[in-house]
């Protein structure tokens, strides 16, 4: 399976666990210590909102502070879900892999960096199942992937 395909069945496995959050869900505490569902889904839906500028050759000072705070609205779920498709059709527009990309750490190829999105939004996506009380599990391929790609960084 090729990157765009793991990145794509992993922005799907987030938002679907997205659209299971109910109203009164929220507020609760996630995993990740410093997060209750709502911030957990905001930095997920922040990172998918820099795909597009970046993936097209934007540099992090062009992009500036627009998808600081909360990205959000009044509908997370529809956010999440119009920034998903954002995000995905970013990363699958041709030669969007070939590219380099500007991150705050330097120039980095775009297929680590849609590597490290895809495992941001797997962990996440545990993150938030365990969260609402929703099935942890997670697509074995993409967990496998994930894997794969940071025994490549140790």
């Amino acid at each position: 399976m090729d990157l765009v395909e793991l990145y794509r069945r992993g922005l799907a496995g987030f938002t679907d666990r997205v659209r299971q959050v109910r109203p009164d869900q929220w507020t609760v505490p996630t995993p990740c210590a410093d997060w209750d569902v709502r911030a957990l889904v905001n930095h997920v839906v922040g990172e998918q909102r820099w795909t597009v500028p970046l993936l097209a050759g934007a540099t992090i000072e062009e992009v500036g502070d627009r998808f600081d705070g909360d990205v959000l609205g009044a509908d997370p779920a529809a956010t999440a879900a119009a920034s998903a498709t954002e995000s995905a059709e970013a990363v699958s527009a041709p030669g969007a892999l070939d590219r380099t990309v500007h991150l705050s750490f330097g120039q980095t190829p775009a297929t680590e960096y849609v590597s490290q999105l895809l495992a941001d939004h797997l962990i996440h996506a545990w993150d938030l199942a365990v969260a609402i009380g929703a099935d942890p599990r997670l697509d074995p391929n993409l967990v496998r992937a994930c894997a794969e790609w940071f025994t490549e960084r140790e």
